[in-house]
């Protein structure tokens, strides 16, 4: 009966045993599965940021995209107002030339134009001198 009871004290400290290590192992998938739960969730949260970012990237680029169709037209109409600059400046350039010129032809038409005046006048006391 003493190995009755001994096999039976065995077989029910083996069972206890067996028992302790099921519920370390229903404890690790437990904790596991909790993990894993909280993984999941993180990677649901970073999903969600993700898009979030891709989203505002999205955006951002058609602002950059807009904005640099902005810039090139402002920079074509940049050189267009740079062509219209720089064809007035060769037409003051031009102009400015003319006028010198027309300055120096009127000083020599008023400089003849006072030399033939005193000859008239010479002329005239001439004729004042003979009249007399």
């Amino acid at each position: 009966m003493d190995a009755i009871r001994k096999k039976m004290k065995s077989l029910k400290d083996e069972t206890d045993q067996l028992y302790a290590i099921i519920n370390r192992f229903e404890e690790q998938t437990k904790e596991s599965n909790r993990v894993a739960d909280q993984a999941d969730c993180d990677i649901r949260d970073y999903g969600k940021k993700v898009h979030g970012f891709e989203i505002e990237f999205d955006e951002t680029n058609d602002k950059l995209n807009k904005a640099l169709e902005s810039l090139e037209e402002k920079e074509k109409n940049l050189k267009e107002v740079e062509a219209d600059i720089a064809a007035l400046s060769r037409r003051i350039m031009l102009m400015e030339e003319e006028a010198k010129k027309s300055e120096q032809t009127l000083a020599n038409t008023v400089t003849k134009l006072a030399i033939t005046s005193k000859e008239a006048d010479d002329v005239l006391k001439k004729v004042k001198v003979v009249e007399s």
